[in-house]
């Protein structure tokens, strides 16, 4: 019944609505990879920024919380209004906010200034963004490609993404090269990285302003167009973009994803840079290469992705790739030197990522065009509803040390098995429309 529905919505779409718009595309992608190059930059800088600036443990793990938990209102906020408000409006309003946030960051240890800014901005905490950008562009992107690369898109979306992340974590470390150069003092470097991810949130404002009308809501447009023609005052959509056949399906998604991103939310990025750091002293420079080499195994992994979707399905890849990347995460916690905590967290980030361009695809491929944007924000309030939860109580766990020094990393591994076994086991039969 949603395939047949599904493919029903397709065919009533104008046939200026099927063209592809692979220009489109690629400013999407671009305007991902400067914000990821940006949270790169600060995921690594933060614990440090903030550890120097003498804030504890619990205190990061609150401020990481109130960050996701801001991610979370936005999400909602753009579930409900991105549409009527215009895509491309919304990309650059977002990314104002996340200029003001890397300013205010960057200026001030003020810790009530640092969390309302956490709330209403922007912060690079986590390896996967979880800001109000996504479901917009996870929206706009199918109307670019035609429904058998969709895959293929995704993939390219995440892999410039995480390798632009794996970049931006390796030039956090230019303040500590260039403090141990003695031509800069690395607090006064490390404030500088915050004013880059300012300046990179302003590009990617600028190339969300030069898309194309062509990735407006369907439903939007056409009204943009009849009331262009007729001379008359535009009526906007309804107020809820409301989810119709798919409702049922992509709140089981919701509820899963949710389960996962609580889990993610332990070792978010930033939190997983302050357990190197209090574990085994790792400081800037290191941490900063760490980083680069995971997120860019990370990075290399998406070009597998979409070749093992077309072989084995979405499903199964997002599944069979995710298991052993979660066994390998708590067997980080049991490490008995540093060396070897390393290996397998690098082995860990060759394997974790594969799921998310064929969790997205599958996720736009059970929708029809005009239930995308409400689909993909559903998933992605979600997702920050989860992970908004957990980094409190793994700030409070790391600041136990040393008896629950690893704790967040086991519970991660527990709990993402468990959602990899879940969601196998309710959508193994679940067909998609043909050419998803």
């Amino acid at each position: 019944m949603t395939e047949r529905r599904n493919d029903e919505a397709m065919n009533d779409m104008p046939a200026e609505e099927k063209r592809n718009h692979p220009a489109d595309a690629w400013r999407i992608i671009l305007a991902r990879g400067a914000r990821s190059f940006a949270y790169g930059l600060l995921a690594v800088a933060l614990a440090i920024r903030l550890t120097d600036a003498h804030i504890s443990t619990v205190a990061i793990g609150a401020l990481i919380t109130v960050a996701l938990v801001g991610d979370f209102v936005g999400t909602y906020l753009i579930g409900v209004y991105a549409d009527r408000w215009g895509r491309r409006r919304t990309l650059a309003g977002l990314a104002a906010l996340m200029a003001v946030t890397g300013a205010v960051f960057g200026l001030t240890n003020a810790y009530p200034a640092l969390l309302i800014t956490a709330f209403f901005g922007t912060l690079g905490v986590t390896a996967s963004e979880t800001a109000p950008f996504l479901p917009i562009e996870q929206a706009m992107l199918p109307a670019t490609e035609p429904p058998e690369r969709r895959a293929s898109l995704f993939a390219r979306y995440n892999l410039v993404a995480t390798f632009a992340l794996a970049l931006g974590s390796l030039a956090a470390g230019a303040p500590g090269l260039l403090a141990h150069a003695g031509l800069l003092a690395e607090a006064t470097g490390v404030r500088l990285l915050f004013g880059v991810y300012a300046l990179l949130a302003l590009v990617a404002g600028w190339l969300a302003l030069s898309l194309s009308p062509a990735v407006e809501a369907p439903s939007l447009r056409r009204a943009q167009e009849r009331a262009l023609d007729a001379k008359r005052p535009l009526r906007l959509p309804p107020l809820v973009p409301a989810l119709g056949a798919s409702r049922g399906i992509i709140l089981r998604l919701s509820a899963l994803f949710s389960v996962d991103a609580f889990a993610g939310g332990l070792v978010a990025q930033s939190l997983l840079a302050l357990y190197f750091h209090l574990r085994y002293g790792f400081s800037l420079a290191p941490l900063a290469t760490l980083f680069f080499a995971a997120n860019t195994l990370a990075a290399l992994s998406f070009l597998a992705a979409a070749r093992l979707a077309r072989r084995f399905g979405l499903l199964n890849t997002m599944v069979f790739t995710h298991l052993p990347s979660n066994v390998l995460l708590a067997l980080v916690a049991l490490a008995p030197t540093a060396p070897v905590a390393v290996g397998l967290l690098l082995a860990r980030q060759a394997l974790s990522q594969m799921d998310v361009p064929t969790r997205q695809a599958y996720t736009m491929a059970l929708v029809a065009p005009e239930e995308r944007t409400a689909a993909a924000s559903a998933t992605s309030l979600a997702r920050s509803a989860g992970s908004a939860a957990s980094p409190t109580l793994a700030g409070a766990l790391l600041q136990a040390a040393p008896f629950t020094l690893g704790a967040p990393l086991l519970l991660a591994g527990a709990l993402k098995i468990a959602y990899d076994l879940a969601i196998w086991a309710n959508f193994r039969k679940v067909r998609l429309p043909d050419g998803a």
